[in-house]
């Protein structure tokens, strides 16, 4: 039985002849975890989830957790990766969560180790340790399928996306203002290195003028406001500059001719007929339709944009790793480095100019009066 002090703290009295009631007392303790986890600024439904994953887990083992201990942890995530086929990833996130409900419970600052104490002889203790934990088994924890467009792809993709909107005019079947909304804003998740999020929530506004690039005119400067955000944060912002001339034509036309026909003043880039902004689910629908039109190899989604883009930056144009993490929001140059899988044809370019450097130092050519850089080896 529980009462509450002056100051609203939960007091556990002596049970009576039935006991200690642990099915009440676990939904206090969840309940004082999700109002903790509100006040870390975690969204409504993931402290849900993780409720939802300890009451779980509690009727697997079949006691409540101050009664588990770690090898109730190892038959649970084994049944869960073994028999449940989940993925690594999930089962780490899994972990995470277990782990981050029995430190709260067993924090000195609250009271919960002790009231269980009292009522149940035990008391809450850590079963995710470093003996059972899941760990980083790579850098990257993505599907190894996934993969970004190489540059002929992207040319191809880029092309009959353009098509699509002439082709559904041609057929007399509506849709090819959204088909020329959708090319739009796949030219604008590769030409800024978005995320499907972040593209598709841009509104005029956050496109603007760079003092310093002024051919871009008012597409020389994009300020990204719904960014991934850290756990616990509100959405990160930050300020891409425009790299691609093509990517800033593509959209000033669609803001000038593309916009104006919803008929109404539109502040969203990427609108629906209904007032909203385009689903990420529309935007990979079409995607999927034209790459397997196009007959790609699979592995490409919406962010095989953002990718090819990271990776092209790199490999392609010469752009600095730093910059290019700066582009992205990567807080750490490594999780960019990710993103960079340089082609074959790439590596072979960059190996002929290793090779072709190693020879002219060889020579004793100095490079001076070589307009080119090549050796005669090369001509």
């Amino acid at each position: 039985m529980a009462e509450r002090d002056i100051g609203g703290r939960l007091i556990y009295l002596p049970a009576g002849e039935a006991g200690p009631d642990s099915e009440s007392f676990l939904r206090d303790v969840l309940e004082g975890w999700r109002r903790a986890q509100l006040a870390q600024n975690f969204r409504p439904t993931t402290a849900d989830r993780r409720i939802k994953l300890i009451q779980r887990m509690a009727d697997f083992v079949g006691s409540p957790p101050w009664q588990w201990s770690p090898s109730d942890a190892d038959e649970f995530f084994a049944h869960l990766r073994g028999v449940r086929n989940l993925s690594h990833a999930t089962i780490r996130a899994y972990q995470s969560d277990v782990r981050l409900f029995l430190e709260y419970a067993t924090n000195p600052s609250y009271e919960w180790n002790e009231n269980c104490g009292r009522l149940f002889g035990t008391v809450f203790s850590q079963v995710v340790t470093e003996f059972n934990r899941a760990t980083h088994v790579q850098t990257n924890d993505t599907k190894a399928k996934r993969r970004p467009f190489t540059l002929p792809e992207l040319q191809q993709f880029f092309d009959l996306a353009d098509l699509e909107p002439e082709r559904i005019l041609h057929s007399g079947r509506k849709g090819a203002l959204a088909a020329w909304r959708d090319a739009v804003a796949y030219k604008t998740l590769y030409g800024w290195g978005l995320r499907s999020n972040e593209g598709r929530r841009l509104q005029l506004v956050d496109f603007s003028r760079n003092a310093r690039a002024p051919g871009f005119n008012e597409c020389g400067l994009l300020r990204v406001r719904h960014g991934k955000p850290m756990r616990a944060s509100p959405a990160k912002q930050r300020t891409v500059l425009t790299v691609f001339d093509w990517t800033a034509e593509a959209v000033q036309h669609w803001v000038t001719f593309g916009l104006p026909r919803y008929g109404r003043p539109v502040n969203d880039l990427f609108p629906t007929d209904r007032g909203g902004i385009v689903a990420g689910r529309d935007l990979l629908k079409r995607m999927r339709n034209l790459v397997d039109e196009l007959g790609f190899p699979p592995g490409l989604d919406l962010h095989s944009l953002r990718r090819a883009y990271a990776t092209h930056l790199q490999t392609e144009y010469g752009y600095d790793l730093s910059f290019v993490q700066m582009q992205l929001g990567h807080e750490h140059a490594a999780t960019t480095s990710i993103y960079t899988i340089a082609s074959p044809d790439y590596r072979s370019r960059h190996l002929e100019q290793v090779l072709a450097e190693t020879l002219r130092r060889s020579s004793g050519d100095n490079g001076v009066g070589s307009a080119t850089g090549r050796t005669d080896s090369e001509t």
